[in-house]
């Protein structure tokens, strides 16, 4: 039975990264915002940030969500946050990616549910009973 919801959220660690990488702030920011297109989302902002004396954290912002990264090089670990909305972007898309960027010797992810509909149906007060619930439109 397919669960009616808004979002996915993957949760990733990658463990073993190549510590060069994951201190590079350029490409740390390169290889978020090219897993976001190859997921099939749509950009609105990136912003990162390098720690000193390492790790990088950043958020890309996408109309359907957000993917967020934090980087620990001295442990080779990496965490990330893979938020999608709607039906057009497959968030595991950019999971492989970068993965395989990240040089990544080991993962473990796990997919939660977003905005279940029948929950949302259920605490409205019956609000939201006879509305379809759609995504956010692709332009605001």
């Amino acid at each position: 039975m397919k669960i009616e919801q808004l979002g996915r959220h993957i949760l990733v660690e990658y463990y073993n990264c190549d510590k060069d990488v994951i201190s590079n702030h350029s490409l740390i920011e390169e290889y978020m915002n090219e897993a976001a297109r190859k997921s099939g989302a749509t950009i609105v902002t990136s912003c990162f940030h390098t720690f000193n004396p390492w790790g990088v954290s950043g958020a890309v912002i996408i109309q359907e969500s957000h993917l967020t990264i934090h980087t620990w090089p001295e442990y080779g670990y990496a965490s990330v946050d893979l938020y999608t909305c709607g039906d057009s972007v497959n968030p595991w898309k950019a999971f492989n990616y970068l993965e395989d960027m990240l040089k990544a010797e080991r993962s473990e992810s796990t997919e939660v549910s977003r905005g279940i509909i029948e929950k949302i149906r259920n605490y409205s007060d019956g609000q939201y009973d006879n509305v379809d619930v759609t995504h956010k439109p692709m332009n605001e």
